[in-house]
């Protein structure tokens, strides 16, 4: 199975969807789409297509200006099908005090914001890889 992939991104004001600068989950399940390409790239040597999401869960709220760190890996491999879990935790934490704009936090433990698990698939006359 292929390894681990992890992305590491800052959250700007234009991922906020709520007020206080809150980023909704849809954000969270775009990264997870993101690192399943890669692992299917990784696999298959092909993007394949994400089928479906099979649990979803959002554990923690996100903002703007937050660091974000999502990984994947795949957990089962049918024929076509990459069965993926997949977390995103919260590495730095901005402020949100109107007095320090500016500041921010490394958050050690990371905090888990979301988790899934979801079915990719890679048609074989895509696959590239075996």
């Amino acid at each position: 199975m292929a390894d681990e992939v992890v992305i590491r991104l800052r959250l700007s004001a234009h991922d906020a969807h709520y007020g206080g600068e809150l980023v909704d989950g849809a954000r969270m399940l775009g990264l997870f789409g993101d690192v399943a390409t890669e692992l299917l790239i990784r696999r298959d040597g092909d993007e394949g297509l994400f089928r479906a999401y099979e649990e979803v869960e959002f554990l923690a709220p996100v903002y703007a200006g937050d660091y974000v760190e999502a990984n994947g890996r795949i957990v089962k491999e049918g024929r076509t099908s990459r069965k993926m879990a997949f977390e995103a935790f919260k590495v730095v934490e901005a402020s949100r005090d109107q007095d320090d704009p500016s500041g921010a936090a490394v958050l050690d433990p990371p905090v888990l914001v979301c988790r899934a698990v979801g079915t990719c698939v890679t048609p074989l006359d895509k696959q590239r890889k075996r």
